[in-house]
């Protein structure tokens, strides 16, 4: 568990009443093996179909950056992240993808999913939510 938890900021979806996908990319994510200790990488996917709020591009960054010297599986930090942005952000649908790098000969792929009215919505106490009251234009 990180010694602060990070701040998502969330902002009101300019097009609510509308479906349509955004796709948030980092190609740099690193976490460390808790087994090991040695540093894991990998590329983080995240792909939904907001509702009323959408997040804030910096702030996903620096939550990005939490993970960075955090002892924690693969399965788990997509599990993770999955559950924080969907406490967040309570889209349609989010799915959540870890494409880790090759280590001693094997690499993983995770992938999470929720689709509202399916899925219980989690309500995550690793991070702290400010909700802007106006669009980001």
């Amino acid at each position: 568990m990180p010694a602060s938890k990070p701040e998502l900021i969330v902002f009101p979806n300019p097009y609510p009443e509308r479906d349509y996908v955004i796709t948030h990319v980092n190609p740099e994510f690193t976490s460390v093996c808790p087994v090991t200790g040695l540093p894991d990488f990998g590329e983080i996917s995240i792909v939904f179909v907001p509702d009323e709020l959408c997040v804030e591009l910096k702030a996903l960054k620096y939550y990005f950056l939490s993970f960075r010297n955090r002892g924690i599986f693969y399965e788990a930090v997509i599990n993770e992240i999955l559950e924080d942005l969907v406490a967040a952000l309570e889209p349609r649908w989010l799915e959540v993808t870890g494409e880790f790098s090759t280590r001693g000969g094997l690499h993983s792929n995770v992938v999470a999913k929720y689709t509202k009215g399916e899925d219980k919505v989690p309500h995550s106490k690793r991070i702290s939510i400010k909700r802007l009251k106006k669009s980001i234009q």
